[in-house]
């Protein structure tokens, strides 16, 4: 049974469940000209991403990126308990299903690079594995004060958060982080500069969504224009693109992510 993302005009509030019982994984909503909000709903695995979620994910943000007026994006969540708590790892996956869902991810951190218009992410509750790459992909992050943000990949030896992290943060720091996988929470990642905003949980999105209004003010050319420039300079296609192949080798021929099998 395949999953589609719909609109939800009741901001952070969950959607009715369908007919047949599933709930939509990924909510579109368009809450002012220019503005376009991405969240992830699935509360009940903290936004880990399995297979179909991830398919829905990358579709909206192809089909939004191909949207000229577009000015800006917000990703956010139903839940404020999580963002994001990465791959979801009980997932029954075979051995190819496996690497298909990796090459999502791939396809997923290759989108957001690649993204023309500026992306915010609302960065609340778990915000770990997948949810950090997600977080650090975004342009500006704005952070609840209950975040608790990690670089997991080195308990299960993936290759995965350097491309990201290194230009946000630096590569002493992010090298503690990626390395130890601790837990950052909202001050200290702050401090680092990774949040340009912070706000309580519960007032975090729309702290990300004034953000975007200050953002849709500029000129919306000149906003891709520069995205772009800041993407160029920093060369963070090629390095994602070296970052992918990795997480592809590693779940083709090493270890890779796990499954509910």
């Amino acid at each position: 049974m395949s999953e589609l993302a719909s609109e939800s005009s009741n901001t952070g509030a969950l959607p009715p469940e369908r007919s047949e019982g599933v709930t939509e994984p990924v909510l579109l909503e368009r809450p002012t000209d220019g503005v376009a909000v991405l969240r992830l709903n699935r509360p009940e695995k903290r936004n880990a991403l399995d297979s179909a979620a991830l398919s829905v994910l990358n579709g909206q943000l192809d089909a939004l990126a191909a949207d000229a007026a577009l000015r800006v994006l917000v990703l956010s969540t139903t839940d404020v308990r999580a963002f994001c708590a990465g791959a979801d790892v009980e997932e029954r996956l075979d051995a190819a299903g496996g690497v298909a869902r990796m090459a999502a991810f791939t396809e997923l951190y290759a989108a957001l690079d690649e993204f023309p218009a500026p992306v915010i992410a609302t960065c609340v509750g778990n915000c770990v594995g997948a949810g950090a790459e997600i977080v650090a992909a975004a342009d500006l992050r704005v952070g609840g004060d209950n975040l608790k943000l990690a670089w997991a990949g080195a308990r299960l030896g993936v290759p995965v958060g350097p491309a990201r992290l290194v230009p946000l943060i630096g590569v002493s720091r992010a090298k503690e982080l990626i390395l130890t996988g601790r837990v950052v929470g909202a001050d200290e990642a702050a401090a680092l500069g990774l949040l340009h905003r912070t706000a309580p949980a519960q007032e975090a999105e729309a702290a990300a969504l004034e953000l975007a209004a200050t953002l849709t003010a500029q000129h919306s050319d000149g906003l891709r224009v520069l995205k772009r420039m800041f993407r160029d300079l920093d060369h963070t296609g090629e390095r994602v693109a070296y970052e992918n192949e990795l997480l592809l080798r590693f779940q083709q021929h090493g270890a890779g992510l796990p499954s509910g099998r």
